[in-house]
Parts: structure tokens; C-alpha cells; sequence
């Protein structure tokens, strides 16, 4: 019989410490270090003094609204675009899925300045796409709002994906099969029943494609160049400043440290929530 509390519930086993092996615990403490110590060096050398000065000056406010906007803009390209690619490839049997999944994953691991030559090539005035576009619309995307937005997109979709196909492979077919069965079409099993289930995948996937969009930096400079009011978001403001203002540097790098913490603060319980 198994131990019993007060409650009469079953007591849980007590965990067994174990000694931590030197030879593991020191490179474990180096490396919590070595990831740490940057941080704490930003906000030492941060002038809280003038933060306040910085915070309000026009072009800070600037870079943050433009930031602020062309990431959610890019955030519900990805939904628009990503949530029915993830449906795809995780309810869909189709040859080729595995390419077409590595294809998907390609941005996170290709160099975003070689994102932003690809983006160029494709729609630039000259690209495959763009001297069309240009033609026949007049629309050019590189060094323009716009193609700060479309640069973020490309880089952050693959979260987006990722995500929500996870958030489908763990979801119950049972609920879509049973709205089959009493008569629900594909479009409307989709809007009324796979969404709903997979609704905090596809909110935990956005927040963490908005925060891509938010840093990025290779893709949007190589695309869309560095111009204030137009293209220059919070990392290429942070590029600029290094050059003439440490302390404004510091301040805009603290405003995507506050973001950034706040996302992970956010999602702890679903991404790095531990027993």
C-alpha cells in the first residue's frame, strides 16, 4: 500500500538529491556566465540618469513606432500566410512534405544579409518578381516601409510555423473527424473547430514571430537599407548610435532587453516552464 498524508492522498516519493559531479557543475556555472554577464554589463553601464531625456527624444520615438508597427505588420503576414502552411504539412499527405519543410526551416538558419541579397534578387527593381511588380503596378518594395516588413516576415515565419504545426500534431483529430461526420466542410472544420484548438500554439508562434520581427537586423538593412523615419527600426538604430552615441546605444538596446524579457516572462509556462 502506498504511503498516505493526512489528506489520505497518496504522498508523493521524496526526490533524492544527488551531488553534482565538479567536472559538469563547472562548465555549467561558465556557461550561465558567459550568457549573463553581457546583460548585467548593459545595465550597469546604462545611464539612468538621462533615461528618461533619451527615452522621449524624436529619434528613438521614432525608431520605436516604426519598429513597433512593421513587426506587427510582418506578425499578421506570417498568420496569414503561415497558419495554413502549418495546416498543410501537419494534416496533409503530400510527396515531397520533407522538402517542403526543410524549405520552410531554411530562414533559420540562413544568414539574414543573405536573406536580404535573396530578397533583393527576387524583388528588387531588377528581381525575378520585382521588375514585373514595377512594371505592370509600379510598386518597388526594397528601401522602402514595406520592404522592411516583407524582410522581417521572411526571417520570422518559420517560428509562426513551427509553432502551429506542433500545436496540430498534438491536437485531437477526433473533434475535426466528428464535425466531418455531421456534415461541416473543410473551410468551416477549420474556422470552427481545428482553429479553436490550436489557438494558444497559433498566440505563442505570433508573439514569438513578432519578437524576430522586432530584432531583426542582416535582412532588413540588405533590403530595405537604414533610413531614419523609413526603414530604420530599433537594431539598426542601435548599429547607427554605436557609432556616435554609446549611452543612446545602451538605451534602445535596453528597450528590446525589456521586450524581450517580457516575451519570455509571457511564455515561460509553455516554452521553458520546467518541473
Amino acid at each position: 500500500m502506498p504511503a498516505r498524508d493526512t489528506a489520505g492522498r497518496a504522498a508523493r516519493p521524496a526526490r533524492r538529491r544527488h551531488r553534482v559531479p565538479l567536472a559538469l557543475l563547472l562548465p555549467a556555472g561558465l556557461g550561465l556566465i558567459f550568457l549573463v554577464l553581457p546583460l548585467v554589463g548593459l545595465l550597469a553601464r546604462a545611464p539612468w540618469t538621462t533615461l528618461p531625456q533619451r527615452l522621449a527624444q524624436p529619434g528613438v520615438l521614432t525608431a520605436l513606432r516604426l519598429s513597433l508597427q512593421t513587426a506587427t505588420l510582418a506578425t499578421l503576414l506570417c498568420v496569414l500566410l503561415g497558419v495554413p502552411l502549418a495546416w498543410l504539412l501537419a494534416r496533409v499527405e503530400f510527396p515531397g512534405r520533407r522538402l517542403v519543410r526543410a524549405l520552410v526551416t531554411v530562414p533559420l538558419v540562413l544568414p539574414p544579409v543573405v536573406g536580404g541579397v535573396a530578397l533583393l534578387l527576387v524583388f528588387g527593381r531588377r528581381g525575378l518578381l520585382g521588375s514585373w511588380l514595377d512594371a505592370t503596378f509600379g510598386v518597388t518594395l526594397p528601401f522602402t516601409t514595406a520592404g522592411v516588413v516583407l524582410a522581417e516576415a521572411f526571417v520570422a515565419m518559420p517560428f509562426l510555423v513551427i509553432a502551429v504545426e506542433g500545436a496540430l500534431r498534438g491536437a485531437d483529430p477526433r473533434y475535426e473527424e466528428a464535425a466531418a461526420t455531421l456534415g461541416a466542410g473543410r473551410w468551416t472544420t477549420f474556422t470552427h473547430v481545428t482553429l479553436p484548438l490550436v489557438a494558444p500554439g497559433v498566440a505563442a508562434g505570433a508573439v514569438l514571430c513578432w519578437a524576430r520581427a522586432l530584432g531583426e537586423f542582416g535582412a532588413t538593412i540588405t533590403f530595405a537599407g537604414n533610413y531614419p523615419g523609413r526603414t530604420q527600426t530599433m537594431p539598426l538604430a542601435v548599429y547607427l548610435a554605436l557609432e556616435t552615441d554609446l549611452p543612446a546605444a545602451i538605451v534602445l538596446s535596453l528597450i528590446l532587453l525589456t521586450v524581450s524579457v517580457a516575451i519570455l516572462a509571457g511564455l515561460r509556462d509553455r516554452w521553458v516552464g520546467a518541473p
